[in-house]
């Protein structure tokens, strides 16, 4: 809950960046927190705490979160 909910904070925080430097460091933490919480969302399929359909679903739209986040960050590196 805590890595899934602080992607979205931390890209709150990003838009309201002082620089570009400071935009790219608080995406590439929103990047990092999405590679967390597909970390945690596997332990929690893997102990039968959520069931593969729920992981599948959840995880996908944590790899796609993640994708975006990849991209606006290689493109605010060329800028």
């Amino acid at each position: 809950m805590r890595s899934g909910t602080s992607i979205g904070a931390n890209i709150a925080e990003a838009n309201g960046g002082i620089s570009q430097a400071d935009f790219r460091a608080k995406m590439s933490i929103a990047y990092k927190e999405t590679l967390e919480t597909k970390y945690w969302l596997s332990l929690l399929k893997d102990t039968d705490y959520i069931e593969e359909k729920a992981f599948e679903s959840i995880h996908q739209d944590a790899d796609e979160i993640g994708k975006i986040l990849f991209s606006i960050i290689k493109r605010t590196e060329k800028n």
